[in-house]
C-alpha cells in the first residue's frame, strides 16, 4: 500500500503516538472529575497538551485554548458563537463544508455573508485578494477563511488578511485544517482572532481531536452546555476558557496521543523541516506527471517552477484529472492495480469544484506525508502515466 490522502488523515504517525494512547488507556482517569492520581494524570496530560498547542501557534496562553473533536466542532463554535442575526461575514469560494454549511445556517438565521471568488485562470484557483480587501470594511463582523485549500493546495496570505481585519475592526477566523503541524501559525503576529484546528492531519495525532484557540478577551457563545467538573450549582455553563468551550468528558486517551505527536514535532526542529520534506515530495511528484498527455492539474504550481514565485507555498498536494476520464475511475484503478491510494471526488469542497469547473468530475487528489518516500512519488507517478 501506498498512502497519498494525508489531507483526509494522517496514516502515517510517530510509533509514540500510538503508544502513549494505549498507556492513557491504561493509566488516566477523568480530568477535573477527581482529586486522586489517575483523575491528576490526565489533568496534567490535557494542560500540557494545551502549552504545547499554545507553543505551536504562539498563542494567548494555554488556557485559551480548548479541545474539540475535529475542526468540524472547532469550526461550529467560532461562527455560531460569533455571528448573530444582521451581521456581515465574508469568506471564499475555497472553504471546505465545515466552514460553508455553518454559514449557510447562519444566513438561513439573517447573517449576510458575502463570498470571495478567484481570479484568473481558474485552474489555478488564485483567490481574488483585491475582492477580499474591497470586503472587509468597518461594520464586518468576521471574515473566516482557510489558511490552505484543501482542493487546490494553495496557501492564502493570513498575515495580510489580519492586517486588513485590524483595519476593519473585524475578527478573523482561520481553517487550519491543511496548515497546522506543517506551517507556521502565529496568532499574534498573524492577527488571528479565533484559531480551528484538527489533530488527526498535519499534526500526526488520533482521530476525534482538534481544538480552538482564541483570542484572549473574545467571550464566544458556547455551543454546547452540561457537565464541567466546576462550578456545580450554577444554572449557566462557566463563562471563562477552556472550560467555557469544553462541556462533558474530554477525549483524554485521544489528547495523550496528540501531545506524543506535538512533541515530536518539536524534537524534529518544529516545523519547518517537516514542510521542506513533504514540499520536496509533491514537487517531485508534480515534475513527473506534468507533461503527460492530457492531464489537467488544478491549483498554483508557480513555485515548483521558479524561484521567483519561491513566496507563494502551497501544501504538499497535487489535483489532477487525465483527460475526461471520472475521478473516482483513475482513484479506484490506482488503488486496485497499483496499491495507490489516493482521493478522489468533491472533496467537500462544492464552491472551489464549481470555480475549478470540476463539479460533474471531481479531481483526483494526491496529498504527501513526511514520511512517504521518493520511491513511492515515483511509482504512482509511473502508474498514472500507464492509465
Amino acid at each position: 500500500m501506498i498512502y497519498f490522502d494525508s489531507a483526509a488523515t494522517s496514516f502515517y504517525r510517530p510509533d509514540q503516538v500510538a503508544q502513549a494512547v494505549a498507556d492513557a488507556i491504561r493509566t488516566m482517569g477523568n480530568c477535573s472529575r477527581g482529586t486522586y492520581e489517575t483523575a491528576l494524570e490526565s489533568a496534567r496530560v490535557i494542560f500540557e497538551t494545551r502549552q504545547l498547542i499554545d507553543e505551536l501557534f504562539d498563542g494567548f496562553g494555554p488556557e485559551q485554548t480548548a479541545f474539540t473533536m475535529n475542526s468540524t466542532e472547532s469550526l461550529n463554535m467560532a461562527i455560531k458563537g460569533v455571528l448573530r442575526p444582521g451581521d456581515q461575514a465574508v469568506t471564499t469560494v475555497l472553504e471546505h463544508n465545515s466552514v460553508l454549511r455553518p454559514l449557510y445556517q447562519m444566513e438561513e438565521q439573517g447573517v449576510n455573508v458575502t463570498y470571495i471568488g478567484c481570479r484568473g485562470n481558474a485552474c489555478e484557483g488564485l483567490l481574488d485578494m483585491e475582492a477580499l480587501h474591497d470586503a472587509i470594511v468597518p461594520g464586518v463582523k468576521a471574515v473566516i477563511c482557510a489558511n490552505g485549500s484543501n482542493l487546490t493546495g494553495n496557501i492564502l496570505d493570513i498575515r495580510t488578511i489580519g492586517r486588513w481585519c485590524r483595519q476593519a475592526g473585524a475578527l478573523l477566523i482561520v481553517d487550519a485544517s491543511q496548515t497546522a503541524g506543517v506551517f507556521p501559525i502565529s496568532m499574534k503576529e498573524d492577527g488571528i482572532h479565533i484559531l480551528c484546528f484538527t489533530g488527526h492531519k498535519g499534526l500526526l495525532g488520533p482521530q476525534g481531536t482538534g481544538g480552538i484557540c482564541v483570542r484572549e478577551g473574545l467571550v464566544l457563545q458556547p455551543l454546547l452546555s452540561g457537565g464541567s467538573g466546576i462550578m456545580t450549582y450554577e444554572k449557566r455553563h462557566p463563562a471563562r476558557m477552556p472550560v467555557m468551550l469544553e462541556a462533558g468528558t474530554l477525549n483524554g486517551h485521544g489528547i495523550a496521543g496528540l501531545r506524543a505527536a506535538l512533541l515530536w514535532i518539536k524534537a524534529q526542529g518544529g516545523v519547518e523541516p517537516i514542510r521542506r520534506r513533504e514540499e520536496h515530495l509533491a514537487r517531485l511528484f508534480y515534475q513527473n506527471v506534468k507533461e503527460i498527455p492530457g492531464i489537467r492539474l488544478y491549483g498554483y504550481y508557480g513555485s515548483y517552477e521558479n524561484s521567483r514565485d519561491s513566496w507563494l507555498k502551497r501544501t504538499a498536494m497535487v489535483t489532477l484529472n487525465l483527460g475526461d476520464a471520472d475521478s473516482g475511475e483513475v482513484s479506484d484503478w490506482l488503488a486496485e492495480e497499483h496499491g495507490v491510494y489516493t482521493r478522489s471526488g468533491g472533496h467537500c469542497a462544492p464552491l472551489t469544484h464549481q470555480t475549478l469547473g470540476t463539479k460533474a468530475q471531481g479531481a483526483v487528489r494526491f496529498s504527501f506525508s513526511y514520511f512517504n518516500t521518493e520511491e513511492e512519488v515515483l511509482y504512482a507517478a509511473k502508474a498514472l502515466k500507464d492509465y
